[in-house]
């Protein structure tokens, strides 16, 4: 494994070579995202159908994964060494990003509370935050979170940055420590001056899991527009928050979005992905927006017809979600991760991509 001191090498070295270049800055135009003026995947196009302002993304929520709870920590074992490594997993993921960089993915989502390191589990007996009771933010994780927004910087990723995950949320205090972990948030990521990043206040604030009032789907437009009236030197960070498998986002939410995330979690069928972009077009409260799935379950990349395929045709980006096993070989959110393009699912997924986005690998 590359030591700390060859990372920040090749750090230094991407630094040098991209020096003549801009700090990318995340904007968005009506329903595109450009970076610094310039659409994303310009004049592209796939099978017809414009790619051109689309955020082509993974979810990748636990690059800062840890496990603050001794009864579970060992569930996260590298299988060479039998134990958990923060550090060494965030490692790993900067170690990756180049790839699927060069395989055309501009995003990847990250969450301050990970997502369920099981894929999908009923109770979450794990510690896994960011954020302490009181909603300050904790160094330890911050620290590895700068790491992989500083690499993202380089590479010109968006970052869609999740704050809330059901399970972890009721260990805050209040409603106060609830605005505190979203002012802390927005302050560190303008402090650092990471305009590459979007906020999604919460992941599936639908979800019947979250115990904190401010954080469903009723009230967390009155977070998303906290989160937006944080500015520096004029800037903000676009907002958002997300919402169940096959759900159409609220209009409380729509109102007060920046742009719009949906799940594909549940939707089997390819043509309710098009539906799902029509019907959010639809809502109360919409107007010309970016539409970005961050976060599908579904796969079947070697065939015309699938939800990725679908979202495209669309206009709307689309975010692979792979859970994996906890096997460090599958998918990329059951610790420990191996972050590589290793099994045949990940390498469809990004030969997909390259294809889409014409780019050389």
């Amino acid at each position: 494994m590359p030591s700390r001191r060859d990372f920040l090498s090749a750090a230094l070295a991407a630094q040098v070579r991209l020096r003549k270049v801009p700090d990318p800055v995340i904007q968005i135009r009506g329903e595109k995202f450009h970076f610094n003026d310039l659409p994303t995947y310009a004049g592209r196009t796939w099978n017809g159908h414009s790619l051109e302002g689309l955020l082509l993304n993974s979810r990748m929520v636990q690059g800062i994964y840890d496990d603050e709870n001794p009864q579970t920590l060992a569930r996260w074992a590298y299988p060479d060494t039998g134990k958990w490594d923060p550090n060494r997993n965030t490692q790993e993921f900067l170690d990756n990003m180049s790839a699927w960089r060069k395989h055309g993915l501009r995003g990847i989502t990250l969450n301050l509370q990970g997502g369920s390191p099981q894929g999908y589990s009923k109770e979450q007996p794990w510690r896994n935050s960011a954020i302490a009771p009181d909603g300050s933010l904790k160094p330890a994780y911050m620290k590895r979170l700068q790491l992989i927004l500083d690499k993202a910087k380089l590479w010109h990723m968006g970052v869609i940055l999740g704050i809330f995950y059901f399970g972890q949320d009721e260990y805050l205090a209040n409603d106060d420590a609830v605005r505190k972990a979203v002012r802390e948030t927005l302050l560190f990521l303008q402090n650092g001056r990471h305009w590459h990043v979007m906020v999604e206040i919460a992941n599936e604030c639908d979800g019947k899991g979250y115990q904190q009032p401010l954080i469903q789907a009723p009230r967390i437009h009155e977070l998303i527009a906290l989160a937006k009236s944080i500015t520096t030197g004029g800037q903000r960070n676009y907002v958002s928050a997300s919402f169940n498998g096959g759900t159409i986002p609220h209009a409380n939410v729509v109102k007060e979005s920046d742009f719009l995330l949906l799940h594909g979690n549940g939707v089997s069928d390819p043509r309710r992905i098009t539906q799902m972009v029509e019907q959010t077009r639809q809502v109360s409260g919409y107007r010309p927006m970016p539409i970005l799935f961050n976060e599908d379950d579904h796969f079947d990349f070697d065939k015309p017809e699938n939800n990725f395929a679908a979202a495209i045709a669309a206009g709307a980006s689309w975010g692979y979600f792979d859970p994996g096993e906890s096997n460090y070989k599958d998918g990329y959110q059951c610790p420990p991760v191996n972050w590589g393009i290793n099994t045949e699912r990940k390498k469809a997924f990004f030969h997909l991509v390259a294809e889409m986005t014409g780019s050389r690998v």
